[in-house]
């Protein structure tokens, strides 16, 4: 099937959307060809026009936006979010989490599945859509959680081998090998097997070992200290749960996404297993990285305690330039957030009783711009792994390039923007950000999805930006194509 018939067909599935035009000019576009000074026209919701000559004129009542010393990128995609929709609207919701993500130029996002209470029955996933057609302004996908008893639920979501189903806005199956701040927990063998041997679709793992963090747990009992935390769910933990992961995904010949990597053991041991596009005769296996693990280290978290209090952990500097080593070698290929927002009355408990999870979205793009200013990587760099690879790795349809035929969801950024992260600038309901006082180099100034400006930063609007458009008014569930 051709893209032009998909994306037909979504035309069709979808109906009527909210879908803009508008023509961007003057700006250095990232196109998949490289940096390039241009316009860009999107048309009902889709990139219809690029040019690089500046010679595209505007149409009768166009939005017109003149993007001169500006950068265009394609919208940044998060593939792991925890928005806390249904059941805890303290921390947040698919509004308030969909505007934050606007405000740090992501348009679409995959939340997980650990809601209250966790969404593991295909209606869950139906009534969460739902609400999410209510309530985000950007594009949505959402995971399903497995349990030890619920692969009936899972095969009517994703399909069985042999026959994969894709339904719009869900994108796989969670699994949480490790305890962390949910009810969903897998870790006995037989049901492990059995979920990766009875389903199609795409299975996302929270790689630690259970066994060996109860065992640990002993080690740290009384202490008060965050450097325990990296102790206790050390990286031989992560380790373990990894290996585990592959070899079923190899026995069963299952699409394997490991989320979140944070040790340098790990990353070096995938180095001869992952592959973005799959090998024949290879079971298909990718994974990410965050960028907080790719900018703190044990150092931030002696000073920042347990705002940095986050499962796997932030672990050493050792490891910090070993996941930057695997990341630019391309054994990692994208970057997530794992934006997990707490109040800041929780966090004050301190350790052991704060919950772990740090919001992530507002600032994710920003802190990998930053990088770039620093000259760790390239702009290109940053856009392949925030939006490109993340669509490939999904099989997105119309996502994640600056190309004719896609979706209008682009980002505009100034990279001389320089900012510092004040917890009142935030837009997440918590209030509050792991990157306070820090200075990050690079910021959105507009952020565009299916052609309509939904959040901008500017004098006018100062650091914390304005959101344009309200709840429910713009966004699309995301169409994906299906893993066998």
């Amino acid at each position: 099937m051709t893209y032009a018939t998909l994306l037909d067909q979504r035309v069709r599935e979808e109906g009527e959307e909210m879908s803009g035009s508008i023509l961007v000019t003057g700006a250095s576009m990232v196109l998949p060809t490289g940096i390039a000074v241009g316009d860009l026209r999107i048309t009902d919701g889709v990139i219809s026009e690029i040019s690089t000559n500046g010679n595209l004129t505007p149409n009768d009542g166009e939005h017109v936006y003149d993007a001169a010393g500006l950068h265009l990128l394609p919208g940044i995609i998060d593939p792991q979010v925890h928005f806390r929709d249904p059941g805890q609207p303290e921390k947040e919701d698919l509004f308030t989490g969909s505007r934050a993500a606007a405000s740090g130029g992501v348009t679409s996002f995959l939340d997980m599945p650990n809601n209250v209470p966790s969404q593991t029955t295909l209606q869950s996933m139906y009534d969460k859509l739902e609400t999410a057609a209510n309530k985000c302004v950007t594009n949505y996908g959402f995971f399903i959680g497995a349990t030890e008893s619920n692969v009936e639920e899972l095969r009517k979501a994703v399909g069985v081998p042999g026959a994969p189903i894709a339904i719009p806005g869900i994108c796989g199956i969670k699994i949480f090998m490790g305890s962390s701040t949910g009810d969903l927990l897998v870790n006995e063998s037989n049901a492990l097997k059995t979920i990766f041997d009875n389903t199609a679709g795409l299975i996302a793992v929270h790689a630690e070992d259970e066994t060996r963090m109860i065992e640990r747990a002993k080690m740290i009992e009384g202490r008060t200290d965050m450097a325990a935390h990296a102790e206790w769910r050390d990286d031989e933990t992560a380790l373990i749960a990894t290996k585990r992961a592959v070899k079923l995904a190899q026995e069963s010949g299952h699409r394997l996404h490991v989320l979140h990597l944070t040790s340098g053991i790990e990353a070096d041991w995938l180095a001869d297993v992952t592959s973005l596009h799959g090998e024949e005769g290879k079971a298909h296996v990718t994974t990410e990285v965050l960028p907080q693990h790719l900018t703190f280290d044990e150092t931030d978290v002696e000073v920042l305690g347990t705002r940095l209090k986050m499962n796997p952990p932030i672990r050493y500097k050792k490891d910090k330039e070993t996941l930057w080593e695997r990341l630019l070698d391309g054994t990692i290929a994208c970057i997530a957030t794992d934006h997990a927002p707490h109040t800041m009355e929780n966090k004050m408990k301190g350790f052991p009783a704060a919950h772990s999870g740090m919001p992530g979205v507002e600032t994710s793009l920003s802190a990998m711009l930053t990088h770039v200013s620093e000259g760790k990587c390239t702009l290109e760099q940053v856009v392949k792994w925030m939006s490109t690879d993340v669509a490939e790795c999904y099989q997105m349809i119309g996502k994640g390039k600056l190309e004719e035929g896609y979706d209008g969801d682009i980002v505009l950024v100034d990279m001389n923007k320089k900012i510092e992260v004040e917890d009142q600038n935030t837009w997440t309901t918590v209030k509050w950000s792991p990157f306070i006082g820090r200075t990050l180099v690079g910021w959105p100034v507009l952020t565009v999805v299916d052609g309509v400006p939904v959040f901008e930063r500017s004098d006018e609007t100062g650091p914390k930006g304005k959101c344009l458009v309200n709840a429910g008014e713009v966004g699309k569930p995301l169409v994906m194509l299906p893993w066998d």
